[in-house]
């Protein structure tokens, strides 16, 4: 069983920036692939960035393409996801997510296993 606690979600004005992070434990938590996921009010949740076990492979959402990082740190358990020039539209619950996968990063939130709590951002215009 993997345990996930997201932080860093809070209120930033628009073309702010926030960090999120992602701890993890879990015996085998650092050898499948992660990804961070958001939903907000009245939508379905939707994939944002993932990256396979070793960080060797990332993916994006085009939506926030070029203004979002993920990276991942398995000395530290921890994946994380570094927002820039933040708008509005980004205001969501954010997840962070292991799936079933090491080495391929999958956007379908039926691959995933293990969900965090989530933790809010707010971007205000």
């Amino acid at each position: 069983q993997v345990q996930l606690v997201e932080s860093g979600g809070g209120l930033v004005q628009a073309g702010g920036s926030l960090r999120l992070s992602c701890v993890a434990s879990g015996r085998t938590s650092n050898s499948y692939a992660k990804a961070w996921f958001r939903q907000a009010p009245g939508k379905e949740r939707e994939f944002v960035a993932g990256i396979t076990w070793n960080g060797g492979t990332t993916a994006y959402a085009n939506s926030v393409k070029g203004r979002f990082t993920i990276s991942i740190d398995n000395a530290k358990n921890t994946v994380y996801l570094q927002m820039n020039s933040l708008k509005p539209a980004d205001t969501a619950v954010y997840y962070c997510a292991v799936s079933w996968y090491s080495n391929q990063v999958v956007r379908s939130s039926a691959e995933f296993g293990s969900w965090g709590q989530g933790t809010q951002v707010t971007v205000s215009s």
